[in-house]
């Protein structure tokens, strides 16, 4: 591929400031899981809390990396209270069984329920009061523990992000709680770890990863950083999804996806999201739509909105992959990719329709107004307004 297709693409954000700071170490690879005492050696951490759902703990890895942290006389307690879209509920538990145990370190296990669960935790039991008091960025009153992350599945990229989403078990809304401080100090991606996951987890995880490439590389804050992640994701994801869709065991393919969904996970870091996201969040909120199901149904047409102003962006994009015979030419901009994604809906098994997913049309306007109050929303790279949301919910159905 001739490189100078990128020297437009590259220059534009040149001027924009950025601060860039890769605060996670990675480590990549099969059996990698088995480097985690290792990992934490420079920590000099004797009492590790580690935070799971039970459906992970049930596949075993837990318990394994217990196995290991034992061998090395470290103590440790397992809380398995993670559920998917985690409540301020489920973080005061985890806080609860912390407390009289008194970790130095948290090790995260499991899809971005857990992780983000995780850091939930840790900003209550580190500064005290609630997690509504951390909704914002840098709101943490003193360090955290150091923390590890473990995926299990390739989608929300959380191991790379110094945020946690957790929803107010009250009312429901999904709050962004962010601060440099709650970075994992390490990340531990071993594929093999994401070999067990459910066709449907494998399917959603994955339209949320490739979602988070797509939306951060056209991002009002995008930057020269955060793009050369947003491509990189992108070529990993787009390329390998439709192998581990046709062949579950495809290691090579399933590590292409969780190292893709890592760097996209940076991206967001260094970029932000967009109204695909806000869209997807009162779907969630309401009817329990699953994340990536909800994204992969809105992302197409908010590629085709955005797309009536900022084609060549996408253009650019699929510039990345182009030649492969996976994904569309690059001419066809952004068209071309919201067929692409709809397609892959459709190959996941998804729905692309949300007639078909049990929302109620006349719902419509009040999820136009929660999906304005979106904190994605303000960085989509086309202004949207709340009749724009409202448009994009009508084209979906």
């Amino acid at each position: 591929m001739d490189d100078r297709k990128y020297n437009a693409a590259n220059m534009r954000p040149a001027l924009t400031p950025f601060d860039f700071r890769l605060r996670t170490r990675v480590i990549a690879g099969p059996k990698s899981i088995e480097r985690v005492a290792e990992a934490i050696r420079p920590l000099a951490c004797r009492r590790v809390l580690l935070v799971t759902d039970p459906g992970v703990r049930a596949a075993g890895y837990p318990a394994r990396v217990v196995e290991v942290l034992q061998a090395e006389g470290i103590e440790t307690l397992i809380f398995d209270g993670a559920r998917e879209n985690p409540t301020t509920e489920h973080v005061d538990e985890g806080v609860a069984v912390a407390r009289p145990f008194r970790p130095e370190l948290i090790i995260g296990v499991g899809g971005g329920s857990s992780m983000d669960c995780a850091k939930g935790i840790n900003f209550i039991y580190s500064c005290g009061g609630r997690m509504q008091d951390y909704w914002g960025v840098n709101l943490a009153t003193r360090d955290l523990l150091p923390m590890v992350a473990i995926p299990t599945t390739a989608g929300t990229g959380s191991e790379m992000q110094s945020f946690a989403l957790i929803s107010d078990a009250e009312t429901h809304v999904k709050m962004a709680c962010g601060d440099k401080r709650a970075s994992f100090a390490v990340a531990i991606l071993d594929p093999l770890l994401t070999l067990t996951q459910p066709p449907l987890v494998t399917a959603v995880t994955g339209i949320d990863a490739i979602s988070h490439a797509v939306e951060t590389y056209v991002s009002k804050r995008r930057t020269i950083v955060s793009q050369i992640f947003s491509r990189e994701s992108w070529r990993l994801l787009a390329t390998n999804f439709s192998r581990v869709l046709a062949d579950p065991h495809d290691l090579e393919a399933r590590a292409a996806m969780q190292l893709g969904a890592a760097w996209a996970g940076l991206a967001i870091e260094n970029s932000m999201l967009g109204a695909a996201h806000s869209l997807a969040n009162p779907l969630t909120a309401r009817y329990a739509t699953i994340h990536g199901q909800a994204v992969g149904i809105s992302l197409p047409h908010v590629v085709r909105f955005n797309g009536e102003q900022y084609n060549t962006w996408y253009a650019e994009l699929l510039q990345v992959t182009e030649g492969s015979g996976i994904t569309p030419q690059a001419e066809l901009g952004a068209e071309g990719l919201a067929e692409f994604l709809t397609d892959l809906v459709k190959r996941a098994g998804l729905a692309t329709r949300l007639a078909t997913c049990g929302v109620d049309a006349h719902a419509v306007p009040a999820m136009a107004k929660e999906a304005a109050k979106q904190w994605t929303a303000q960085f989509n790279p086309r202004q949207v307004s709340e009749a724009d949301l409202r448009q994009l919910y009508e084209q979906a159905f």
